[in-house]
Parts: structure tokens; sequence; C-alpha cells
């Protein structure tokens, strides 16, 4: 017989389960795109700098650790957000070699227009 304490525990544990599973990082099968975790927060990307190779297909997962932010990828057209408790995927394959800047583009703060990073791609 389950106890009330027991079936409590295991409840919650179902429960973060379930709610684990609504942000989990997509599943990639062996072939697929590269996937790459992209955290924010306040005034900072983590990586603040990210490597590619040209024609390699990508999925960028944006994820905030505090509050609302904006990812712009300005040199090939890419735009997003960071929400807390989401994940947002933006997927695109690179088709020229080169550093180019990505920014925050969501006011957050005295801090904000410091809030950029790189991406590299390399041939």
């Amino acid at each position: 017989m389950l106890r009330r304490r027991d079936f409590a525990a295991a409840l919650a544990a179902a429960a973060g389960l379930a709610a684990a599973a609504l942000v989990a990082p997509q599943i990639v099968r062996a072939g697929g795109p590269r996937v790459l975790r992209i955290k924010a927060r306040k005034f900072e990307f983590t990586p603040r700098e990210i490597v590619l190779k040209r024609g390699e297909p990508v999925v960028l997962e944006l994820e905030s650790l505090d509050r609302r932010h904006g990812f712009e990828l300005p040199s090939f057209g890419l735009k997003g957000e960071f929400v807390p408790g989401e994940i947002t995927r933006i997927a695109f394959t690179p088709d020229r070699a080169g550093r180019f800047g990505f920014n925050c583009n969501i006011f957050c703060g005295d801090g904000h227009d410091d809030m950029e990073g790189d991406l590299v791609v390399t041939e």
C-alpha cells in the first residue's frame, strides 16, 4: 500500500518530469543539425562566441536565466526571444564565413548596450 507522503513524492516527481519535458532540448538524431544552447542573463550571453562551419545546419536554442531578452543576428536576418521558462529554437545554415555580431534587441537595463556576442563561421 502506498503511503500518502510516498504518493505525494511520486506525484511531485512526475510533475517535475512533465515540466522538464516541455523545456527539454530537442532530441537530434545522428546526421541531424547541430544543437547549440545559448543562455542569456542580464547583460551577457553564454557562450559569448559561437564557432560554426559554413554550410553546417544548426539549431540555436535560446534559454533565459532571468528575464526576457532578445536575440538578433543581423548578418543572417535572424531574430528571436529568450523567454523565461521556455526554449526558443532557431534553425539556420550559415552560408558564408566570417565574424558576425549578435546582440540583445530587447532593452534589459543599464548594461543592455554591452550585451553582445560573436558568431564565427569557418570554411
